[in-house]
């Protein structure tokens, strides 16, 4: 068995990043970092007016499920606190890279 057959598999990775290889594979590049943060972003967007949607169908009386609203706005939270979390740590590695003496 060769080393790059078992890292060419690449089925370790966690479902979403196994797609994006396959993708990348296919047109012949990675994704790079500033994509991947680009399409996260905009993945917490989608969820934000989402559940602004359902809270907004609650709202004006429309029929919806009440533990659906609740769902939404729980991803949208937890998805835009996991955002804020990155950035938190991408400031703080630059503060450190900053700090450095050269």
């Amino acid at each position: 068995m060769v080393v790059g057959d078992i890292l060419k598999a690449r089925g370790y990775l966690p479902i979403e990043q196994q797609r994006n290889v396959q993708i990348a594979d296919k047109i012949g590049e990675t994704p790079s970092f500033s994509d991947t943060l680009g399409e996260y972003v905009q993945d917490v967007n989608a969820l934000q007016k989402d559940s602004s949607a359902q809270v907004e169908k609650l709202v004006t009386g429309e029929p919806v499920d009440i533990h659906d609203v609740m769902i939404a706005a729980e991803k949208a939270k937890t998805s835009f606190g996991l955002l804020m979390e990155l950035r938190n740590k991408a400031l703080d590695m630059y503060r450190e890279v900053v700090r450095i003496q050269v």
